[in-house]
């Protein structure tokens, strides 16, 4: 079903490509274009940020190197309430942990279209690649145990157990902060690819649609669910709204030298 909504989610590239004609761009054009950029991610197994510089290597291609920090859930998750307690807060049955991964990666892009008008769009193709920190919190469960005059319950904060718990059990997911201080880490390594649509208006300006597929391993399973199977290897759809600035890798920067005989600040170019 995700996958289905994220095929859906990538018709507005589609719309983009079509109308990619417009007025006659005679803006002062960036020949050295370096760029920033920051982009949010929608992925089939979770949501993310990413962070990106490019180093321009020549007229089409540029260096990337970029930081993610995303959300990897177990394909089996599907999130549950106690259907005999009112005003529980929802949970995933059976889940052991949340897992998240920051991905360090360098890689190229490279320009196959460029955007001559106001209203085309510039198409480029990207991979990046490299380590990966895989971040492992337990989870925690609310758990409802009844009193000895079966009138009333406590609640106890522990983590799930396949052989004891069971959902009618279950109030809710206790804090997110419960077990913080458990979190283990998991190496890995990691391989993106994409499609980048760029359409600003503005030439020093980026905003853009991408679309790709990644994939990520660890040197071990990672223990998402306890009743479903693991895995160390994780591929993704993806799609991502990124904006950012274009930075000019020639141009002189701007600086501020003080004149006694003027008693004032002249700008130097």
């Amino acid at each position: 079903m995700k996958k289905i909504i994220l095929i859906f989610s990538l018709s507005p590239l589609f719309h983009i490509i079509c109308f990619a004609q417009g007025e006659i761009d005679d803006q002062q054009k960036i020949l050295y274009r370096n760029e920033q950029s920051i982009g949010f991610l929608l992925s089939s197994n979770g949501l993310g940020l990413n962070l990106r510089y490019g180093k321009r290597i020549n007229v089409f291609k540029k260096n990337i190197y970029a930081i993610d920090f995303v959300e990897i859930k177990h394909p089996k998750e599907i999130k549950t309430t106690n259907p005999y307690l009112l005003n529980n807060r929802s949970f995933v049955f059976g889940k052991l942990n949340s897992f998240y991964n920051i991905r360090f990666g360098m890689g190229v892009q490279k320009e196959i279209f460029r955007k001559f008008d106001l209203g085309g769009i510039a198409i480029r193709h990207f991979y990046t690649f490299g380590p990966s920190l895989g971040l492992k919190k337990p989870i925690y469960y609310e758990v409802l145990y009844p009193m000895l005059s079966y009138t009333s319950a406590k609640i106890e904060i522990e983590k799930f157990s396949s052989s004891i718990h069971r959902a009618s059990d279950i109030y809710g997911r206790a804090s997110f902060f419960e077990g913080i201080v458990e979190t283990k880490l998991t190496p890995g390594a990691f391989f993106k690819f994409g499609l980048n649509f760029e359409y600003s208006s503005l030439d020093e300006l980026i905003h853009a649609l991408e679309a790709g597929i990644v994939v990520d391993a660890y040197i071990k399973k990672i223990p998402i669910m306890a009743i479903e199977k693991n895995s160390q290897l994780f591929f993704a759809m993806f799609i991502s709204y990124r904006f950012g600035r274009i930075i000019d890798a020639k141009a002189k920067k701007k600086k501020f030298i003080f004149k006694p005989d003027f008693n004032e600040y002249e700008m130097e170019r």
